[in-house]
């Protein structure tokens, strides 16, 4: 294991890239390698344009779902070679300095890095690159050339790349690598204790995100509030829902509990009756480790409602597209024990256990047989 070295490149559009590379990160000194490094490449070139674009990206869930359709579309039509030269300048001299200097002889992508690939080999180097494909769908920019391996979440995405050119061994079924603590076995009765919330109710667990940008969770609240459940409520970083949810709570304490960021979210998955959620690949993935089944709520254009299509068909999943539908979805739920569990048995079959060491040690695997060479060789 001496002497790998670990280069990990990401980007901060959505929290899921980045808590993948963590995972990966992580998983990496749990195997022994000890220098790896992560970069946020484009945020680390262009940070004033990296600001714009994740707020542009936020403004996603709100007024700006038709601009993000477009986009999100839109760059399937237009990516093609002409477009991939164009996009070997992006971060380039940042790109430059972290070869130099931390002289990897493993690249990860968690995000699709147009135009790196195409750098590494004009230069003339021979680099093991590897990508993490972080949703359920295929968008056509992940898919370029010298990527020596994919790790996808299904053998329905592999088969897609397979039918978009890639060759089949170069696409390994693994799963999305999610944190280390969902493999744990927890006993339940530790969580309902630490959490104050009784065992003998319902719980619906409501994510907002890391972010805390779905829609109308006060209102889902207020209508759920005088159900027989208990409401669990996890705003992530947005400390104004936090505030405000708080207030409601206080009138009902028995009833609705609100945490902010919560680091050891799958504790909550584990005794959730069901989940109200965004579909992002990596919340999804969670929740496919806990066997939790799903009500996705308004999923915005893009990966995330294909993620959200992908597990409403495979059963695991209901999508609800106003706050009737999602009170309608819950209670039909809560007296039908044999849908719930039907639905609980079909998110938990999308799993694949431990998909981060699985990876790590097949990249590792794989950068052992190839011969690197640097910019320095």
């Amino acid at each position: 294991m001496q002497g790998n070295k670990a280069l990990i490149l990401t980007a901060s559009f959505g929290n899921g890239h980045m808590q993948v590379a963590k995972t990966i990160e992580q998983e990496f000194i749990r195997q022994g390698i000890e220098h790896v490094v992560v970069s946020n490449l484009f945020a680390e070139s262009y940070p004033r344009m990296n600001q714009m674009t994740e707020y542009m990206y936020l403004k996603s869930y709100s007024i700006g779902q038709p601009l993000y359709h477009l986009f999100y579309h839109g760059i399937e039509k237009i990516y093609d070679k002409k477009f991939m030269n164009w996009s070997y300048y992006f971060g380039k001299k940042r790109l430059t300095d972290l070869l130099i200097k931390e002289k990897p002889n493993m690249i990860i992508y968690t995000f699709p890095m147009i135009g790196v690939p195409q750098f590494l080999s004009r230069h003339g180097m021979s680099i093991p690159t590897f990508s993490i494909l972080t949703d359920y769908c295929l968008h056509k920019i992940w898919i370029q050339p010298y990527i020596d391996q994919y790790y996808v979440a299904t053998s329905d995405l592999k088969q897609q790349m397979t039918h978009a050119g890639v060759p089949e061994t170069n696409i390994r079924v693994t799963g999305i690598p999610i944190r280390h603590a969902f493999e744990q076995v927890i006993p339940p009765s530790s969580i309902y204790k630490k959490y104050h919330i009784s065992p003998q109710k319902p719980v619906i667990l409501i994510i907002a995100g890391a972010h805390g940008v779905l829609k109308d969770i006060k209102t889902i609240c207020k209508t759920l509030i005088h159900e027989h459940v208990q409401l669990v409520v996890v705003c992530g970083n947005n400390e104004t829902l936090r505030v405000k949810l708080q207030a409601l709570a206080t009138q009902f304490p028995e009833r609705l509990r609100v945490f902010g960021y919560v680091e050891r979210i799958d504790e909550l998955f584990r005794i959730a009756t069901l989940i109200v959620t965004k579909p992002g690949g990596i919340t999804l993935t969670e929740a496919a480790a806990m066997g939790g089944p799903l009500i996705l709520y308004r999923p915005t254009p893009g990966q995330e409602r294909e993620n959200a299509l992908y597990f409403s068909k495979k059963g695991g999943a209901i999508i609800a597209e106003n706050i009737d539908e999602c009170h309608m979805y819950i209670h039909r739920l809560l007296r039908n024990e044999e849908a719930l569990l039907d639905m609980k048995y079909a998110v938990r079959s999308l799993h694949h256990p431990h998909a981060a060491s699985n990876v790590v040690r097949h990249m590792l695997q794989l950068a052992s047989e190839k011969q690197v060479k640097t910019l320095l060789s």
